[in-house]
């Protein structure tokens, strides 16, 4: 089992931001955020976001271009990530399916494909705001 990687002091900050946050954020709310605790430039952000997104410690949902906090940060064995994003309330929820990862794989596989990162997003309604 690898060790969970030491943590620069911005990179700690931001992911506590996205930690504490109930919903994705874009790296500029993060550096709105953050300027108190000396964050200046955006430039500061993306490179701890990069470092977070390498450590799996963080997910970037493409369609929001915004983060989220990794739900299984120690569970990074798994390919693909999954999301549903709620598209009233802004709810993200990270999950995984198996039979949807190898079907995934075995389609790579049979076209010689080589993957690098696969991110599946389902956007729609929650059940709460469903039941609103």
């Amino acid at each position: 089992m690898t060790s969970a990687p030491e943590l620069t002091r911005n990179q700690t900050l931001v992911l506590g931001a996205l930690s504490r946050t109930d919903g994705p954020l874009s790296a500029y709310t993060l550096l709105d955020q953050l300027r108190d605790q000396g964050f200046r430039a955006p430039l500061q952000v993306y490179r701890a976001l990069e470092k977070l997104l390498e450590y799996g410690l963080v997910h970037r949902l493409e369609s929001l271009n915004s983060f989220v906090a990794c739900a299984r940060p120690h569970e990074h064995a798994h390919g693909v990530a999954a999301f549903a994003i709620c598209d009233t309330c802004g709810l993200v929820d990270e999950f995984s399916d198996g039979v949807v990862e190898d079907r995934l794989r075995i389609w790579a596989e049979a076209q010689t494909f080589k993957l690098a990162k696969t991110t599946i997003e389902l956007r729609g309604t929650c059940a709460a705001c469903l039941a609103a």
